[in-house]
């Protein structure tokens, strides 16, 4: 099954299609088809570790946070 962003992504490359079949090429990738689908599962996997990321720094200062609100008399 072929992703239709994929295939809109090729068909307007225009002058670019020749640079980037010789990048997909030098990358060892068969098509110019493979090589956009892993560019995309990449960016994808990107955005997912910063925003874990992001979330985990989140749930640190909410401890720290947590831990500062005791009085000091106690």
């Amino acid at each position: 099954m072929q992703n239709q962003d994929i295939i809109k992504i090729i068909e307007n490359l225009k002058g670019r299609r020749d640079y980037e079949e010789k990048k997909a090429s030098k990358l060892g990738f068969t098509s110019l088809y493979n090589y956009f689908e892993d560019k995309i599962l990449k960016e994808k996997k990107v955005i997912e570790d910063k925003s874990k990321e992001s979330q985990e720094i989140k749930n640190d200062n909410d401890l720290k946070n947590k831990e500062n609100k005791r009085c000091n008399c106690c």
